[in-house]
């Protein structure tokens, strides 16, 4: 895991400062070594500068520093992530006659694309972001995993193209690329995240993931080699044995060759049905005891560390607990939108980071359990999206929005979850079900802050899902995830929490050939009326302790809406309600007030709402940001 950045176009004033800034910004994601290049090219007096920070996982030997170049600097590259199958390509390279001078993958990966050219991203296994240097084409490639796990920002002015692992290294070489973008503020605050390529900032996108693009002659050329599959020619006849050996074997296998490691590796462990599965299978593959890293909160209704610390104790893992307060999270939250370049969408995004730096004191490297959700049907939501589909064809949307809706808000001791499911059940428009699902904020609320409706990007019709409408509703809601939420939220706050504490984060699966497999098994393979992920609970039947195995999903869940009420009131008041709060100076003060005074009274559950508001002032206020225009 490493830290990428550089530019190519015009040259510019002071180069090595510049490189040096991006650099410095990059330090967290690559402490172990760094390397800068310039190269004046012979194509209309442009310039190429490629600026690595390196965490050495593979090949720990200073040969295998970046930048890297083969053949005398005909091909160069830098690269974050990992490919996980690179000693296979290793052998088949050699086969077809190429030489190797290190053990690493970013050799292979450089040697591969000199064997296969473009091609070369349909033989990768991996996660990665990189920028390659083709000297006989004249080309700058840019290229990002099929999941977007490795991040890639780009920013195009004055033709010149400059590229980061982090928006921090974009704006510490131009500053005034500080200007937000105002629909992608909105977007924040109806999603709680920014969906891609936008982010808050006008001038910079993000390369999609599956994606490369290519630089020539001054034009940059995007194509997308890979998107998650939609299949909709299921493999009805697969009987539940077959279904659940193969499901097995493709995992099993994703995590063998995601523990592939010259450093020191562990696990993160929360107790969950996910990333129990993967520490289960990584004891096989280990003669010594794995590592494993867990989370949790004073408060017992919240904590899963009972549950982690069964795991543990079960397969015997070298097992360490790290317990956060509320003051943890007001200690860090600023430096973390920071390193995020936007609001820190979720509060569980701390116990993350925290976790991370306790980790990295043992281990460079961790196996993960994200991804699961997204491609099984893990959420509640998933469940509710096949119920809601039969509903809403017997219930006409008029009869649903005036009479039953309002019958089921009203129900005692109704909670949020019934009201979620109240507004998303008779919605027909997809992306507003997904918004009710997650979002921070109802279209009523949004316009009741803002003072208007707003044109916002759930309400156009270019969003990943709008080709998967003859899917199931289920099969919609988990391409809408692993498109949209999945590289644009989860993987994105993950890769940034991780890389703060200096870790890298593995996730087996968010594999190609598991995803394949999984996305043609049909529906009866995910979701039941009572649970998700089937076809993973009953693989991991004879593996996994039985309370851990029938757990009901909880999600990690950090205990703000209490600390709002409590120890965090003073830090909510000062940054939503008091004079010096940005984001009153273009949202309804007067309805700001009035959520704050609702939650702290008990008389509704904000949390989210709060959380969003909150993340988005101090996000103002760390980049000394104004009210957009």
């Amino acid at each position: 895991m490493c830290g990428i950045a550089g530019w190519i176009g015009p040259r510019v004033e002071n180069p090595q400062y510049r490189a040096a800034g991006m650099s410095n910004a990059l330090r967290h994601r690559g402490p172990d070594a760094e390397g800068t290049e310039f190269l004046d090219l012979n194509t209309g007096g442009n310039q190429l500068a490629l600026v690595h920070r390196r965490l050495a996982i593979i090949d720990l030997n200073a040969d295998s520093n970046q930048p890297m170049h083969i053949d005398d600097g005909r091909l160069r590259i830098i690269f974050n992530g990992e490919i996980y199958n690179y000693i296979e390509l290793r052998q088949e390279l050699i086969g077809l006659g190429h030489h190797f001078r290190t053990r690493s993958d970013t050799e292979v990966l450089l040697r591969a694309y000199d064997q296969w050219h473009l091609s070369v991203f349909d033989r990768l296994s991996g996660m990665f972001a990189f920028a390659l240097w083709d000297a006989q084409r004249h080309e700058l490639i840019l290229g990002r995993d099929p999941f977007g796990k490795k991040p890639l920002y780009l920013m195009e002015s004055e033709k010149l193209l400059s590229f980061a692992s982090e928006i921090n290294a974009l704006l510490s070489s131009q500053p005034n690329a500080q200007q937000l973008d105002l629909d992608a503020v909105h977007e924040y605050l109806r999603w709680r995240y920014v969906p891609g390529p936008r982010t808050l900032f006008k001038q910079i996108r993000k390369l999609n993931p599956g994606s490369y693009a290519v630089w020539s002659q001054g034009t940059v050329t995007e194509t997308r080699y890979y998107t998650p599959p939609d299949q909709t020619d299921l493999t009805e006849d697969i009987d539940d044995e077959t279904a659940k050996r193969r499901f097995l074997e493709l995992l099993d296998h994703s995590v063998e060759i995601r523990m592939r490691s010259d450093a020191p590796f562990g696990a993160f462990l929360s107790g969950g049905l996910d990333s129990s599965a993967i520490v289960a299978l990584m004891t096989k593959h280990s003669d010594k005891p794995i590592r494993t890293f867990s989370v949790g909160f004073s408060e017992p209704a919240y904590s899963e560390l009972p549950f982690a610390r069964r795991v543990a104790d079960h397969f015997k893992t070298d097992h360490c607990e790290l317990v956060i307060e509320a003051d943890d999270l007001i200690d860090h939250l600023p430096k973390l939108i920071r390193h995020l370049g936007a609001p820190v969408s979720q509060s569980s995004d701390i116990p993350i980071y925290l976790m991370s730096e306790r980790a990295s004191q043992d281990v460079k490297m961790v196996l993960t359990g994200e991804g699961a959700d997204e491609i099984l049907g893990g959420y509640p939501k998933h469940r509710a999206e096949s119920l809601a589909g039969i509903y809403r064809s017997l219930v006409p949307a008029l009869l649903h929005n005036n009479v039953l809706a309002p019958l089921i808000r009203a129900m005692p001791g109704a909670s949020a979850k019934f009201d979620t499911f109240a507004r998303s059940a008779g919605e027909r428009d997809f992306a507003t079900r997904m918004i009710s699902w997650f979002g921070a904020m109802t279209a009523r609320e949004h316009g009741r802050l803002i003072g208007a409706p707003a044109n916002c990007r759930n309400e156009r019709n270019d969003f990943p899902f709008s080709s998967s409408a003859k899917s199931s509703h289920l099969r919609r809601a988990l391409f809408f995830d692993q498109t949209s939420w999945l590289p644009d939220n989860l993987l994105e706050r993950g890769d940034r929490m991780m890389m703060a504490g200096s870790i890298e984060g593995r996730m087996p699966f968010l594999d190609r050939d598991l995803v394949a497999f999984v996305s043609k098994l049909p529906d009866r393979y995910k979701v039941g009326w009572r649970k998700g992920k089937l076809i993973l609970r009953n693989s991991m039947a004879n593996m996994l302790p039985e309370e851990i195995l029938n757990r009901r999903k909880v999600g990690f869940k950090v205990p703000v809406a209490e600390w709002f009420r409590g120890s965090m009131t003073n830090y909510v008041d000062d940054h939503l309600c008091s004079s010096q709060s940005v984001i009153r100076s273009y949202l309804s003060a007067k309805h700001l007030d009035q959520i704050v005074s609702e939650h702290t009274s008990g008389a509704a559950d904000h949390e989210k709402l709060i959380w969003a508001l909150l993340n988005l002032e101090i996000f103002h206020r760390e980049f000394k940001l104004g009210a957009p225009q």
